[in-house]
């Protein structure tokens, strides 16, 4: 029995298929209501008593430099403060001694549990407490001992470690327990372990969210004009306070605060790339190379084809 199904003959190409797009009429919306929103925005800030004109001298002006110069440095020293008593506090929160746990435990549920200005203003009027600072070979007033420095390291510092603790503890336990076990089976000592096998893996956990931490330490530091610590803002009121410019200098301090957390975002961009290199066989493109690749899909005004 023969088939009698026709075939079409090879020589007929098959019709072609148009894939017709579909027309997204919400995103033309939607970024026409954001386009009007920004707009708005602008005319209001545009026609507010504000004089734009002097924000860019203000912002080389001496003062402001120097509160830019006290912010970096004492969010870097409060920053290191943090680091190193989160790493023992981390360890101590997981020691299978329940004292020395207990105690880690109190300490980050005190400090992640207050606000930053009171603890600032705690240590800053310390003295109520402490009158004296007796340490046997060294004897002060401690209001001459707590100055706006110290008490704003102390704050911003312990308040820092409460929050890396638990960082560096999530990454010490993202280490598999299989590395600590062969550590120890070759004659390695928790400490070593700790040092030369588990905390190296663990800082491709650990960098991103520090990285976070220390830009979020350069906007917090401004709390400290709390203590009367010469941090940008501080000398921004400073300034404002003689040149009756408010608000232009709530700009310039703004100003400052992006300058800093920008050029610190590419840095932690670039050391989170660094620790990704034994986890991703792929690492993401720089900044760089992102503008790059931007530039030329910008300079192609073709509509890629659609997939047929």
């Amino acid at each position: 029995m023969t088939d009698t199904v026709d075939k079409v003959p090879a020589s007929v190409p098959p019709e072609q298929i148009k894939a017709i797009p579909v027309r997204h009429y919400g995103r033309w919306v939607a970024g026409a209501v954001v386009i009007a929103v920004l707009v708005l925005i602008g005319i209001a800030f545009s026609n507010a008593k504000i004089n734009y004109d002097i924000i860019p001298d203000y912002l080389t002006d001496d003062l402001i430099l120097d509160g830019v110069w006290h912010t970096l440095y004492i969010s870097v020293l409060s920053m290191v403060l943090g680091l190193v008593l989160g790493v023992i506090l981390a360890v101590m929160r997981m020691s299978s001694n329940p004292v020395t746990s207990t105690v880690a435990w109190l300490y980050i549920w005190f400090f992640r549990g207050t606000p930053v200005l009171v603890q600032l203003l705690l240590w800053y009027n310390i003295a109520l407490v402490f009158p004296m600072l007796n340490l046997g070979f060294y004897k002060d007033e401690m209001n001459q001992v707590m100055t706006p420095f110290l008490a704003a390291l102390l704050g911003l510092g312990l308040n820092e470690a409460a929050y890396m603790s638990e960082i560096v503890r999530a990454g010490i336990q993202s280490v598999d327990e299989g590395q600590t076990e062969a550590s120890h089976a070759l004659g390695m000592t928790q400490g070593k372990t700790l040092r030369r096998v588990v905390l190296p893996q663990a800082m491709r956990v650990i960098v991103p969210p520090s990285g976070n931490e220390f830009i979020n330490m350069l906007k917090t530091s401004s709390l400290a004009y709390a203590v009367q610590f010469n941090e940008l803002i501080k000398r921004a009121q400073d300034v404002s306070s003689t040149s009756l410019a408010v608000v232009e200098m709530y700009f310039v301090a703004s100003i400052w605060y992006l300058i800093l957390t920008s050029v610190f975002s590419v840095g932690q961009y670039y050391l989170e790339r660094r620790y990704a290199r034994g986890s991703s066989r792929n690492l993401p493109p720089t900044p760089m190379q992102r503008l790059r690749k931007n530039l030329r899909l910008f300079g192609s005004f073709r509509r890629p084809e659609v997939s047929r």
